[in-house]
């Protein structure tokens, strides 16, 4: 997740969730909880990661039995691997701004599979813009992204109350949650588009993980949603 990139640090968002978040917490947790297990791996972190990492050419170019669920199961354990402490703080205060009202919207058990899928979608468009890399992809990034698409969908109107850094100077200011996530996707995708043809052996961000995941996540949402979703009363949508 590109935080804090464009110089803009979301610090909460003007739409309060009606039910307990606890898939959103559950998840944060869990995240929190694999990062504190890395930290403790020492020098077999390495083999962990390009064993549950994503390696794109491992899953495009598997040897074995093309229905082995070990081909497919990174898909979704690279999800909550982070490459440190600012990758999953980072990752986890979008998740914790955004997460909440998406699962309002979807429900929890729906919401758990959306984040699912849209992390899996995610990840398979990276793989396939770069299919050969042997680098592991790890993080939530893309299923977060996911959770920005189906906001964006969702709560247009919305307002995100962002910290913008003037030289030493901090900001505060409510910018329209439609603003400020076209401009995030906008970010991605110039990026996505500058990386085309490029290897990325070097390591860095996986853009195209955030472009997949942002658009599943708005086509996601309208697919799951539930047949009559619970509407906010006027007064919390501005």
């Amino acid at each position: 997740m590109r935080y804090g990139s464009q110089g803009l640090i979301p610090l909460r968002d003007t739409i309060p969730s009606r039910t307990a978040p606890v898939v959103t917490v559950a998840l944060i947790v869990l995240n929190v909880v694999v990062f504190l297990h890395e930290a403790a791996l020492g020098p077999y972190l390495e083999r962990f990661v390009f064993a549950y990492g994503l390696v794109p050419r491992r899953l495009v170019f598997w040897t074995g039995d093309p229905l082995d669920p070990a081909r497919f199961l990174p898909l979704v354990t690279s999800m909550f691997w982070h490459g440190g402490w600012l990758h999953l703080l980072g990752n986890m205060l979008y998740l914790w701004i955004f997460g909440d009202n998406v699962e309002d919207r979807l429900g929890h058990l729906r919401y758990l599979v959306f984040y699912l899928a849209a992390g899996i979608a995610a990840s398979l468009t990276q793989v396939a813009l770069n299919p050969t890399s042997l680098l592991p992809t790890v993080g939530a990034s893309g299923a977060i992204a996911g959770v920005l698409g189906a906001y964006l969908v969702s709560y247009p109107r919305a307002k995100v109350l962002t910290l913008v850094p003037i030289l030493i100077f901090p900001w505060f200011v409510e910018i329209p949650a439609f603003a400020y996530l076209i401009f995030w996707f906008l970010l991605q995708l110039l990026e996505g588009i500058g990386q085309l043809g490029i290897p990325q052996e070097g390591g860095g961000v996986a853009v195209w993980a955030h472009i997949g995941g942002f658009i599943a996540g708005g086509v996601l949402v309208k697919l799951m949603q539930p047949a009559r979703p619970r509407t906010l009363p006027a007064r919390d949508l501005f």
